[in-house]
């Protein structure tokens, strides 16, 4: 080699994706490639168009709960299968391995902006958040635990609805939380309701939708069956927006729409209101 001849240097097919895997996000919604230091920075929500992403349970709490105040309760409960679903103690423990959790939602207590509350938070990447017996009972619990120590409750919805490998077990969950949550509601307890996107059917029809406050965040899907089905049922088209936050907040079946970041503050405000 000459020696003012440059080095050649082959790159290889694929090594700068590798070189920065894990570097970069994009949006979903509008395909914007953001830092990922900024999106994890921004929680989750592009800072192009406002898409609000999925956040794991843990990861919203550490955005409510104080640091270092979080207690995870119900931690024994362990789904079965009851029914004899095919596959479905297989679909269990692969979950439990991809999410590192026991259900699809996490539940305890801890301090938000000091105040002592309780909390449980669904998590869409464990079978869609779907509500089985297990989700149910940790639902319930943790109602009861706000009910018995007379402490403010939030519960932050996200779900595809009722898991169908658990039959009638998984519906009557609808009516158990909900029987729960008028006991507390009958004591004086105040709850929040915090539906994230997206929050559908058996969990809309239950307890995510009988808040004291109902929470949304922006642009989140609620209802209860899908769009194109009601469209077929009633053989009409439905107004552009339909099943979103802010359609919902403008015809009465919520309270507020919120952008993530505000979350915390609008919660602690409301308890402050409501309790003192």
């Amino acid at each position: 080699m000459v020696w003012f001849e440059k080095p050649k240097y082959v790159v290889k097919k694929n090594q700068f994706a590798k070189i920065n895997a894990g570097l970069w996000k994009k949006c979903a919604s509008c395909s914007a490639i953001i830092y990922n230091k900024e999106w994890e920075e921004n929680l989750h929500v592009c800072t192009h168009c406002g898409y609000h992403d999925k956040l794991s349970a843990m990861e919203r709490i550490q955005t409510l709960i104080d640091a270092g105040t979080f207690v995870e309760t119900c931690t024994n409960l362990i789904t079965v299968n009851p029914l004899d679903f095919p596959d479905y103690d297989d679909k269990i423990r692969k979950q439990m391995e991809i999410t590192n959790l026991q259900e699809a939602i996490v539940t305890g207590y801890g301090k938000l902006n000091g105040r002592m509350i309780d909390i449980g938070v669904m998590d869409f990447a464990f079978l869609g958040a779907s509500m089985g017996s297990v989700v149910g009972e940790k639902v319930t619990m943790t109602i009861e635990s706000a009910h018995a120590n007379r402490r403010p409750l939030v519960i932050v919805a996200t779900s595809g609805g009722a898991r169908m490998q658990e039959g009638i077990l998984s519906l009557m969950q609808m009516v158990k939380t909900s029987s729960a949550l008028k006991r507390y509601s009958q004591s004086g307890g105040l709850f929040i309701s915090v539906l994230t996107d997206p929050t559908m059917a058996g969990v809309t029809a239950s307890f995510a939708m009988l808040g004291d406050f109902n929470i949304a965040e922006k642009n989140a899907l609620i209802g209860f069956t899908g769009a194109r089905v009601i469209e077929g049922t009633i053989k009409q088209k439905l107004p552009a927006g339909f099943q979103r936050a802010e359609f919902l907040l403008d015809h009465g079946f919520i309270d507020i729409v919120a952008e993530r970041k505000d979350l915390k503050n609008i919660i602690s405000n409301i308890i402050r209101y409501a309790t003192e």
